[in-house]
């Protein structure tokens, strides 16, 4: 098994709290709301913290079916959260799991630098590459990049949220 790591972050004017708390704490509803036509269901087991199981599944017209993961860490006061997909069409052949990262930390003018890290375990019967995974992980970064910035959308145009 090899393990390939990236690092990358996003800026936001939205405060690391409130980010966190939408991207994050509330990201389920939220992301129902901003992507209806992307979003078919997502079913949980657990609480929400670490061990929580969550299945996301899309509809038509999204490039997966569904993906599955496990939450690996929530800490609400240092802003992080860490999930590893298990399962679904997000995982290309050869890739075992992908682990995610990232922490909110507040930027000089009291925006959120979003710090982002995946690492990305591939089988060793599964004979993918580092250019394939880069790639794989590239295009990862801008979905997540799309994403982020849709939820800064949203609590721009909802500041109450």
């Amino acid at each position: 098994m090899a393990i390939f790591s990236f690092e990358a972050e996003v800026t936001t004017s939205i405060p690391p709290a409130k980010m966190f708390k939408a991207f994050v704490v509330d990201g389920e509803k939220i992301a129902a709301q901003i992507f209806p036509e992307a979003i078919k269901s997502v079913a949980s087991e657990g609480d929400g913290g670490p061990g929580t199981i969550k299945q996301v599944h899309f509809n038509e017209g999204s490039p997966f079916k569904f993906v599955k993961e496990v939450v690996d860490e929530l800490d609400k006061e240092k802003l992080i959260y860490g999930y590893t997909v298990i399962g679904g069409d997000a995982l290309m052949a050869g890739v075992e799991k992908i682990s995610y990262r990232f922490k909110m930390e507040e930027s000089a003018d009291g925006g959120t630098i979003c710090k982002r890290s995946s690492k990305f375990f591939t089988s060793e019967e599964g004979g993918i590459g580092e250019d394939e995974v880069k790639a794989a992980n590239e295009g990862m970064w801008q979905m997540f990049c799309a994403i982020f910035k849709a939820f800064e959308g949203h609590l721009l145009a909802n500041p109450s949220s």
